[in-house]
């Protein structure tokens, strides 16, 4: 299969994308074709690369960022339900208090549950207080990062409050 070649990133740019596809195909081909889950990778990786400090980690985040889409769009549509619950932790920056939710959020639940978090302005790093601070309750919430809310999360969102029938403008 033909992936879609990026004329305004290196070569080496352009391989950790063709990698990172093929892995998200691998995992996601039964939900959705290759041009689904190229434009979820391609535009993910559009959404942090304005902001990013550090290039040569934007495929990885990019892979990341769209494994978590994906999912939560298979989630939404009915495609992939697994029968845990989702718990969303959104807010402005999704840079401190969100991410430390998030980290406690998985500590307690571990894999019976599924939590996603993201932010209307997200920031470019994680608040390094809240990373010490959720250090010393040993909990790693280093390796997350501010994520933009999404079509996806806005659609499980809608989705919940539908199903608890609260008005969004009440959240």
């Amino acid at each position: 299969m033909t992936v879609h070649q990026r004329e305004d990133l290196s070569i080496d740019q352009n391989l950790a994308l063709h990698t990172a596809a093929a892995r998200l195909r691998d995992e996601f081909s039964q939900y959705y074709g290759p041009e689904t889950i190229e434009r979820f990778l391609h535009s993910s990786y559009d959404q942090f690369a304005t902001g990013s400090t550090i290039p040569n980690f934007l495929p990885l985040l990019a892979e990341r960022f769209a494994r978590q889409r994906l999912t939560a769009l298979a989630r939404v549509e009915g495609r992939h339900d697994d029968g845990k619950p989702v718990a969303l932790f959104l807010c402005t920056h999704n840079a401190g208090r969100s991410q430390m939710a998030l980290g406690f959020f998985q500590h307690l639940t571990g894999d019976n549950a599924v939590a996603w978090s993201g932010g209307t302005e997200p920031g470019i790093d994680i608040n390094a207080a809240a990373v010490a601070a959720m250090t010393e309750r040993g909990i790693d919430i280093s390796g997350e990062y501010p994520k933009p809310w999404t079509d996806e999360i806005e659609r499980r969102v809608r989705r919940l409050l539908g199903e608890l029938a609260v008005p969004l403008e009440h959240v």
